[in-house]
């Protein structure tokens, strides 16, 4: 609360000059305590100006627990007194929280007085596909760089939209590749390819948050059904509602991932903990032929044995029996990408299954040449579903999955637990 009122004091003195909220925070704190100074703040700084204030708090979900539910009682005990004594308009930006735990009281607090008094709860939606051209071809107005049409393309495909990873995307392939500076250069689809596996390897910040949300056990009751290919799961609509907020789950449409980059994002983050146990285990380079093409046949039968060894623990610790085994084949996997590969993710929450592309460079080419692309396809054997119908299924759908992606080989992993 004291790094609160700190905040709006420098705010309040910005405004309307020589605020008494400058002057008398700190006493107000000492006399009132956290439970009322922030409305008797908010009062002084109201009135200190005939016109009306809108106090605009961003990041309010930075805020846990009890600190997060003094300041939601405060803003509605303050209501009433509006404008003359307190904000006309409050808007608090941030991730809608649904339910807050009260540290002091040991249980969920849901609702409260801020709630009763909301006007609207407002989502700032996703960018459409005519928004993206409309930002990529303001770029190039302004530097003369062009991007050509499969780069339009990709830049609306991969990010699907959300904001932050659209403009992320542009701004590293046209700004952060040494090439992409060149503005006679036109940015291509392999460079907004390449300019995703920078921002999956760098970690950036927004990535990196989205992957520690995967912690939440709300968010995993979401996430982990849909990796293992499961259409019913027990999460709630609260839930779902949450996943969809945080810009992991798509907003509309069949349950889904948002977008093809949270796809690649979610199965490292929870892969990571296996990867480092296991990058001792295995040479990086034993499944490259001498010819360098990627020899699929012997990674799997390497993963094979490595399941067999492994998959109690991990199955266990992933928490989930159709998740599990696949995201141990996703960790497996890894050394792919490590090796000079590249893997795309999908997930068929329907039909039971979620598939792999490998993607390979050809003999003396690289990634940016239409490479050598393999299908995985991954399907778990259910409790009704007997091991041989399973495989039958699996095969027809392995065999459309290949010609739908043009792969040039097709693999079947059946795990029967």
């Amino acid at each position: 609360m004291r790094a609160i009122l700190a905040r709006m004091a420098v705010e309040a003195l910005r405004t309307t000059g020589d605020n008494p909220v400058q002057k008398t925070w700190r006493s107000v704190l000492a006399e009132d305590g956290p439970p009322t100074a922030l409305m008797r703040v908010l009062a002084e700084w109201a009135a200190a100006d005939s016109k009306p204030l809108i106090l605009f708090a961003d990041e309010v979900d930075a805020l846990i627990g009890d600190t997060l539910i003094s300041v939601l009682r405060q803003l509605g005990a303050g209501y009433r007194d509006r404008p003359r004594w307190f904000p006309q308009t409050v808007v608090l930006c941030g991730v809608r929280e649904y339910r807050i735990f009260s540290a002091e009281k040991c249980f969920h607090v849901t609702g409260g007085s801020a709630s009763n008094i909301k006007a609207k709860s407002l989502r700032l939606g996703d960018f459409r596909e005519d928004d993206v051209r409309s930002l990529l071809i303001q770029h190039t107005d302004e530097t003369g760089q062009a991007f050509e049409a499969d780069a339009l393309d990709r830049v609306w495909a991969l990010p699907r939209g959300q904001r932050w990873l659209v403009n992320a995307l542009a701004y590293e392939t046209s700004y952060e590749c040494k090439t992409g500076r060149d503005r006679s250069r036109p940015a291509t689809a392999a460079a907004i390819d390449q300019a995703k596996e920078m921002l999956l390897l760098n970690d950036v910040t927004h990535l990196h948050q989205l992957a520690d949300k995967l912690r939440e056990e709300r968010v995993r009751r979401v996430i982990l059904p849909m990796i293992g290919g499961v259409s019913q799961a027990g999460y709630s609509g609260s839930d779902l509602e949450y996943g969809r907020d945080l810009g992991l789950v798509a907003r509309s449409g069949p349950i889904r991932m948002a977008n093809p980059i949270c796809a690649e994002v979610i199965p490292r983050e929870l892969t990571t903990a296996q990867e480092s146990e296991r990058v001792n285990l295995v040479s990086p380079r034993w499944h490259i032929r001498e010819d360098d093409s990627l020899d699929v046949e012997a990674l799997l039968a390497g993963f094979q044995d490595y399941f067999r060894e492994h998959f109690e623990s991990w199955v266990d610790r992933y928490g989930h029996r159709e998740a599990g085994p696949q995201l141990v084949l996703h960790g497996y996997l890894h050394r792919v990408g490590n090796s000079g590969g590249r893997i795309t993710r999908e997930y068929a929450v329907a039909r039971g299954r979620s598939d792999l592309v490998v993607e390979w460079p050809r003999r003396g080419r690289t990634l940016a040449y239409p490479p050598c692309k393999h299908v995985i396809e991954c399907k778990v054997v259910g409790k009704k579903a007997g091991l041989e119908s399973t495989i039958r299924k699996g095969l027809e759908q392995t065999a459309w999955y290949m010609d739908r992606r043009s792969a040039e080989s097709g693999h079947l992993v059946v795990f029967d637990l």
